[in-house]
């Protein structure tokens, strides 16, 4: 089956898709930048420079730094950065919805049973 992949250009510099929607919910899954970056094998840096790319682009941070405790600092997610996957996700949902008559249509007979 056809797929929509969803990728929101919201200024020249400041656009959100699937790679960074994905980034930010590895984040608050692990706790870590370096730790969502890795389970997405992807470097630290790579991980870093997005997330800034995204804090500077949306002009607040969508993700925060946590203090340490025993094992050391961490990050998570922003109520805005909860908001954004929260609010990305709902849009892919209806586009899906509302492409998937048409996405069908795409997809020759033989490859869909």
């Amino acid at each position: 089956m056809a797929s929509l992949s969803i990728r929101i250009d919201l200024a020249p510099d400041n656009r959100v898709g699937p790679g960074k929607i994905q980034l930010l919910e590895m984040i608050a899954e692990h706790g870590s930048i370096s730790a969502a970056g890795r389970a997405l094998g992807m470097s630290y840096r790579r991980a870093w420079m997005l997330v800034e790319a995204m804090n500077k682009g949306f002009g607040q941070p969508v993700v925060e730094a946590q203090i340490g405790g025993k094992a050391g600092g961490g990050a998570r997610l922003s109520t805005f950065g909860a908001d954004l996957v929260a609010h990305y996700r709902a849009i892919e949902r209806a586009a899906e919805k509302a492409a998937l008559p048409f996405l069908s249509r795409l997809v020759p007979e033989a490859q869909q049973g």
